[in-house]
């Protein structure tokens, strides 16, 4: 049996994705943080300046990590509102379901695109 990629198939599976990336890399920034706390001063200073926005800069480390969780978050909050369509019963047709699937991308990239604007003051 062969199956072809589809959006809906792609939505379904980065939902998942999404969901225990957020949870995986938002434990080990928590544990960062309190270690980060116990340890003092420096060490505290250190994830600081890594995950804040000054001098109209971010560390690298804290672009890739806020970006990717943004988008994460953005993508999993957009597949979850398409699924609360499909347990109403709705969006079952081919062509609803691949367009709502291709919305949850354009949206959630939308999303995250806006939000590091209005974080770095651009707007």
């Amino acid at each position: 049996m062969h199956y072809r990629w589809s959006p809906a198939m792609l939505a379904s599976i980065l939902h998942r994705v999404t969901g225990d990336g957020m949870a995986t890399v938002g434990a080990a920034l928590f544990v960062w943080w309190l270690a980060a706390l116990a340890a003092g001063k420096q060490a505290y200073a250190v994830f600081v300046d890594v995950f804040t926005y000054t001098d109209g800069r971010l560390n690298a480390i804290g672009w890739v990590v806020g970006v990717g969780l943004t988008l994460s978050l953005f993508q999993h909050m957009m597949s979850g509102i398409r699924h609360l369509v499909l347990d109403t019963g709705a969006a079952f047709e081919l062509k609803a379901n691949r367009l709502l699937a291709i919305l949850t991308f354009v949206a959630s990239t939308l999303l995250t695109i806006a939000f590091w604007l209005v974080l770095t003051g651009v707007i």
